[in-house]
């Protein structure tokens, strides 16, 4: 038997791949297939089944082009809907791979067809649990991602409540829990930076499965506290509900080299997201462009910031990353990217077109420029900002720029951090394309100020 954990950083999910004797499974698959389709080759095993914990929100599945190819079954748990076709598994329903057998556990709370998915080794003894989000390492899902649920946070807090009680803390504290998620992922608020941990060491570090913690109060901690969910976080619960374009199709038109008058003529109707340092896009970017950098949440960022995931998309990119920079897209479901750029800002340049620049700009110097009567713009999250922000800042995350660019004024000049630097350049892109032109970045954000200013910071519990 061979389980393996298969993670991707940038959207900090795990895939999983089983193997026992001639058949694997996968649980959770991303949406290209090829990273599995080459494991299924070198170990030459048949892949049986794939199992899907729930409809996943933050990332597009590739469970209905992983079935196509391989023949595999598609499982699902109780409550399950979509358009293709799938194995429905009723509660406790076992599947056999090679040697072993895997259990579907309903679980609902996190969402209503939320399963675990069980594992027992060659001698029927309990190894692993395929938790997806029910359950992460030092902490449970979010209850208010539900899509279509007449119930409330409340109440799926309290399915989920149940979920844990009745059916992962009674198995023995031996069995290795393996989430969907780990930290960074906006499907929980408090994951750790470990990927997987055994249920007994779990019972002492995670709060949801202690046994002192009553109902009320395991649904006042789990609801308290949450950050608005991204707005693409639907529209991928609904296309993991369908059958999306050919991820192949949509890496090929992704890949086109465009010459720059051809980008810049596309580029009229077409959103041009700039993946590149945020150094690099401060100093020379195409007129009305996004920054969303590779090297940062790119995905999530990019699912989060742009608006309509199905208009078009041109890319600027390090040469050489052009296919990781659309299969990043894709994964979040942004499907109708384009082109490139080919040979970077240089050829635009070169080609006589139009760059411009972001300020951008040390702590030291935002702290000698500033005055009692500048805009400071502080645009990271509800956690972030509370455990300490600058007194004469506002508060306006990014996740909610959209909603307040009425708030901002063209003739303003704004000073914009966020914790390290990463954010601020997303914002100050997404301000300056909507006409905010005297936007200023923080180089290092908060983390710099902090350590290399002297400007009054305070601490302070915030809703928004």
């Amino acid at each position: 038997m061979n389980v393996e954990q298969i993670y991707t950083g940038c959207l900090a999910e795990a895939t999983y791949f089983i193997q026992s004797k001639n058949e694997c499974a996968i649980v959770d698959p991303l949406r290209e297939t090829s990273v599995y389709l080459e494991k299924i080759a070198t170990t030459n095993t048949q892949l049986k089944y794939i199992f899907i914990t729930h409809f996943h929100a933050d990332f597009v599945s590739g469970h209905v082009d992983l079935a196509k190819e391989t023949g595999a079954q598609i499982i699902f748990g109780p409550n399950a809907e979509a358009e293709f076709e799938f194995y429905q598994a009723h509660d406790d329903e076992e599947f056999e791979i090679g040697d072993i057998k895997i259990k579907a556990l309903h679980t609902p709370g996190h969402t209503l067809e939320s399963t675990c998915y069980l594992l027992f080794n060659e001698h029927n003894n309990p190894y692993c649990i395929f938790t997806g989000d029910t359950l992460f390492i030092g902490d449970v899902g979010r209850p208010d991602l539900a899509v279509k649920s007449d119930l409330s946070q409340a109440d799926l807090a309290q399915l989920l409540y149940q979920s844990l009680n009745n059916k992962i803390k009674p198995l023995n504290d031996e069995v290795i829990i393996y989430p969907a998620h780990g930290a960074g992922s906006a499907c929980g608020k408090n994951m750790s930076k470990e990927t997987y941990d055994t249920l007994g060491n779990q019972r002492k570090l995670n709060y949801a499965l202690n046994d002192q913690l009553s109902a009320e109060d395991f649904i006042n901690e789990v609801t308290c506290g949450l950050n608005q969910p991204p707005s693409y976080f639907p529209v991928n619960v609904a296309m993991n509900k369908g059958i999306n374009k050919a991820f192949d199709q949509i890496i090929k038109n992704g890949t086109t080299p465009l010459a720059p008058n051809d980008f810049n003529k596309m580029g009229q109707s077409a959103m041009v997201i700039d993946c590149r340092k945020p150094h690099e896009f401060a100093e020379n970017h195409v007129p009305n462009s996004i920054f969303i950098g590779l090297d940062g949440g790119f995905a999530p960022w990019a699912g989060a910031v742009i608006e309509d995931l199905n208009q078009k998309v041109l890319i600027v990119v390090e040469a050489g990353r052009e296919s990781e920079a659309v299969t990043r897209l894709a994964r979040v479901g942004i499907d109708n990217t384009m082109g490139f750029l080919d040979g970077g800002i240089e050829a635009w340049k070169n080609a006589g077109l139009k760059t411009e620049k972001i300020r951008s700009i040390s702590a030291q110097q935002f702290e000698a420029e500033i005055n009692d009567g500048s805009n400071i713009i502080d645009v990271r999250n509800n956690g972030e900002y509370a455990n300490g922000h600058l007194v004469k800042s506002t508060f306006r995350p990014l996740d909610n720029i959209h909603q307040n660019i009425e708030d901002y004024n063209i003739d303003t000049e704004y000073y914009i951090h966020c914790q390290g630097g990463y954010r601020s350049m997303i914002a100050c892109s997404l301000l300056k394309a909507q006409g905010i032109k005297e936007v200023i970045d923080i180089k290092g954000g908060f983390v710099s100020i902090a350590k290399s200013t002297s400007l009054v910071t305070e601490k302070e519990n915030i809703t928004v």
